[in-house]
This record gives structure tokens, C-alpha cells and sequence, in this order.
């Protein structure tokens, strides 16, 4: 009996001792997670204001970096329609200046030619008007005189349009400039030169632009 007491007595301590440290336990730990949650919010707290701020910087420079790219994108374009426009007006400024060149060109030597064509119309007026009839003589020399000087007017007129008239006779035969039209025996010449010119050749600054039409000579034995 006294036995079963003992034992009755013990669990009871037991189970008081269990109940003080659940209930110190308890007590402990409430205070701690209450300052340690207290912290958290307060850590929390103080950092919440710069990942607030955080996102709005970073949006309002962003912001700020795409409204100059696109200012940039915009005076970029400007330029670049403008340098198009300014390629297209030069393009056809070129080509007006090239179809003039090729229109106008020989402008100057047209306006000479002129001269010379006043020249030949003048010599043809004064003859048929000033000529009697029968009188042969005078009509010859009238247009001895006027043809003298439309050839004196055209050979200036060439010279100064650097218009060459080649007469190559004596000269060695060159293909570049002379079109062979026959062979004939070399008498007094010597062989492989221009005997005789058919049609005078011509070179505008340099360059052949007819060829002269030349008899070659050759040895006897070797004529075509």
C-alpha cells in the first residue's frame, strides 16, 4: 500500500516537473519568437523603402535612356531622308549636266561653222547678183575668192578646235591611221611609204577619227 503511494507519488512529481517545462518552455520560447519576429519586421521594414525605390529608379532611367534613343532614332532618320534627297538632286543635276554635255558639246564649233556658212552664202549672193551675164571671168574670180576664203575660215575654224588634217604622203605606212586602198610600184619612193593620198585623213586632239584612204608602194615583183 505504502508502495503503490510511493509510486503514485512519483508519477505525480512527474508530471508536475513535465508541466513546469512545457511551461517554462512555452514561456521561453514566446518572448524570443516575438523579438525575433519584431526584428524580422523591423529588418523587413527598413528594407522594403529601397526595394521600393529600387524598381522606380531603374524604370524612370530606362525611361529616360529609350526617350534619347529614340530622339537619336528620329535625327538619325532625318538625316539620313535628307542625304537621299540630296543624293536623288545630285544624281539628276549629273544626268541634266551629261544629256547638256552631249546635246551641247560641239556648241562652240556649231557656232563657227556658222561663219563659214555665212561665208559660202555671201560669196553665192554677191555672184548671182553682181555678175552680168556672159561674163565668165568675173563670176570665176568671185568664186575663186569666196571659196579661198571659206577654206582659210575652216582651217581655223579646225585649228582651234584641234582638228588635224593628215596628208601623209612619203610618210611610212601606219594601219592606225591609214586604209590601204592599192599597191603600186615603188618609182622614185621608197618602198612601204604612201605614194599617193585619195582622201585626206583627220585627228581631233590626237585621235584619228578618219582614216586617210593611201596607194603604198612596193617593188615591182611584189605589186598587188
Amino acid at each position: 500500500m505504502a508502495a503503490r503511494s510511493l509510486w503514485a507519488v512519483r508519477r505525480r512529481v512527474q508530471h508536475l516537473l513535465a508541466s513546469v517545462a512545457a511551461s517554462d518552455g512555452r514561456g521561453c520560447l514566446h518572448p524570443f519568437s516575438t523579438a525575433t519576429q519584431r526584428t524580422a519586421g523591423e529588418d523587413c521594414s527598413s528594407e522594403d523603402p529601397p526595394d521600393e525605390l529600387g524598381p522606380s529608379l531603374a524604370e524612370r532611367a530606362l525611361k529616360l535612356k529609350a526617350v534619347k534613343l529614340e530622339k537619336e532614332v528620329q535625327d538619325l532618320t532625318v538625316r539620313y531622308q535628307r542625304a537621299l534627297a540630296d543624293g536623288e538632286n545630285i544624281r539628276r543635276r549629273t544626268q541634266r549636266c551629261v544629256e547638256d554635255a552631249k546635246i551641247f558639246g560641239i556648241q562652240s564649233f556649231c557656232k563657227d561653222l556658222v561663219e563659214v556658212a555665212d561665208i559660202l552664202e555671201k560669196t553665192t549672193e554677191s555672184i548671182s547678183e553682181e555678175t552680168e551675164p556672159g561674163d565668165q571671168k568675173l563670176s570665176l574670180e568671185k568664186i575663186f575668192r569666196g571659196l579661198s576664203l571659206l577654206e582659210a575660215k575652216l582651217k581655223s575654224v579646225f585649228a582651234k578646235h584641234g582638228l588635224e588634217k593628215m596628208s601623209p604622203i612619203g610618210d611610212k605606212y601606219d594601219p592606225h591611221e591609214h586604209e590601204l586602198i592599192c599597191h603600186v610600184p615603188a618609182d622614185g619612193v621608197q618602198p612601204g611609204t604612201v605614194a599617193l593620198v585619195r582622201q585626206d585623213g583627220y585627228k581631233l586632239h590626237g585621235r584619228t577619227i578618219r582614216l586617210a584612204q593611201v596607194e603604198v608602194a612596193v617593188e615591182s615583183q611584189r605589186r598587188l
